[in-house]
């Protein structure tokens, strides 16, 4: 166990293990405070405005973020950037880009082949030719093709930006997306970003980061390297129609253990984090958890058809969650607490096909149902629903 992250958690925690809200449980430099239930604005404000933008980060602080969220790659000549995924395709305005028509290449990213075009044959230079666009068809998409892919330190300068301007603290919690992938490629991630920390001042405990990652290598690395927050992502493929969760590759275990070789490693699921002893091992090395929601509140299918499939329960014609019902709650949470980790769940989204039958089409039931469990923390592509939401529930507990 390591004690240091042991003994700081636990003080951090012990207030929600009895499902309280305390709004503020944990001081940090420069006079600001951290709330609870953290509001993590998911990639940006990305219900509104295309993916891990500035104007989205800014977007997501002004409805009420207290961190966001920028997922990292690497470009060919190792800067970091904020993107969803090494390929850039459906991201980026990339394709219209004629000059770059001979980039479309196919790499295997996690033991899966992929075609398009991947930040790591592109030159930062070249990254800032481009702008961004939203990958999902049924939000907004008149911001396409109008701002510009932020560099890591872009994204801590604005959070500094306006952490002055509130005057309340607004952190950073980026991911390191496939570090194995970055790692084959000879763009390893973590002593790149623990060089941008350090030199933006945020190399240091209570500096406002948090890590996160699905692989466990990286964040054991990362433990040696840097002493600020790490948290470990907990993944699965899909949900069967009984509640069950699924596992299918590459959704089936941290890509680092599948090419690890370990025999152990290589039989197990994410699902094993979720375990009491997945639990004691990742305390060992992370600060907190983030696991999908269903391994906290899991869903079953109303009805099915006859091949055993999620039925149109609702008969609008459409197959989603809005066909399912919740099943009760797993113990996750009080867990989780009682290894002196805390709890930060994803990823939660306003659009009614999304929600299942019992929050009936309001996405704050969703939040106030995770709150209540005492989660520490939701990643939000609606920053302010979770706010919104928040405010209700402390006004529950009043």
């Amino acid at each position: 166990m390591s004690t240091t992250r042991r003994g700081w958690i636990s003080a951090f925690v012990g207030v929600g293990v009895l499902l309280l809200a305390v709004p503020v449980v944990w001081a940090l430099g420069g006079g600001g405070r951290e709330q609870s239930p953290l509001v993590i604005g998911h990639r940006g404000a990305a219900g509104y405005l295309p993916d891990h933008t500035l104007e989205g980060y800014e977007l997501a602080i002004k409805l009420g973020a207290d961190y966001i969220e920028p997922d990292l790659v690497a470009t060919k000549d190792g800067h970091l950037i904020a993107r969803h995924e090494p390929n850039i395709t459906s991201t980026t305005d990339v394709g219209s880009h004629p000059e770059f028509a001979d980039r479309e290449t196919t790499k295997m990213v996690d033991g899966v082949a992929e075609t398009g075009f991947f930040a790591s044959d592109f030159t930062l230079a070249e990254i800032k030719t481009l702008r961004a666009v939203q990958p999902l068809a049924e939000r907004p998409q008149q911001f396409n093709g109008r701002f510009e892919i932020p560099t890591l330190e872009e994204v801590i300068d604005l959070a500094k930006r306006w952490s002055k301007k509130l005057d309340r603290t607004i952190g950073v919690y980026p991911e390191t997306k496939h570090p194995t992938y970055h790692a084959g490629l000879g763009l390893p991630l973590e002593h790149r970003l623990v060089k941008v920390l350090r030199r933006e001042g945020w190399n240091n405990r209570r500096a406002p980061v948090f890590i996160q990652s699905f692989e466990q290598s990286n964040l054991k690395l990362l433990n040696k390297l840097t002493p600020v927050r790490l948290v470990q992502l907990v993944d699965a493929n899909d949900v069967a129609p009984d509640g069950t969760i699924t596992y299918a590759p590459p959704f089936d275990r941290p890509y680092d253990w599948t090419v690890s070789g370990n025999p152990v490693l290589q039989s197990r699921t994410f699902g094993f984090f979720a375990t009491d002893e997945g639990l004691e091992e990742i305390s060992t090395y992370a600060d907190g958890i983030g696991p999908w929601k269903p391994y906290i509140v899991s869903s079953r299918a109303i009805a099915l058809n006859p091949d055993g499939t999620v039925a149109d329960a609702n008969g609008d014609g459409l197959v989603n969650e809005t066909d399912r019902a919740l099943l009760p709650p797993t113990d996750l949470v009080e867990r989780a607490h009682d290894h002196g980790l805390l709890i930060h769940t994803w990823t939660f989204r306003n659009e009614q096909r999304r929600l299942a039958s019992d929050f009936g089409g309001n996405p704050v039931n969703e939040y106030l149902l995770f709150y209540r469990l005492g989660v520490d923390g939701v990643f939000a592509d609606f920053a302010d629903t979770a706010f919104a939401s928040r405010e209700l529930f402390r006004l529950e507990q009043d």
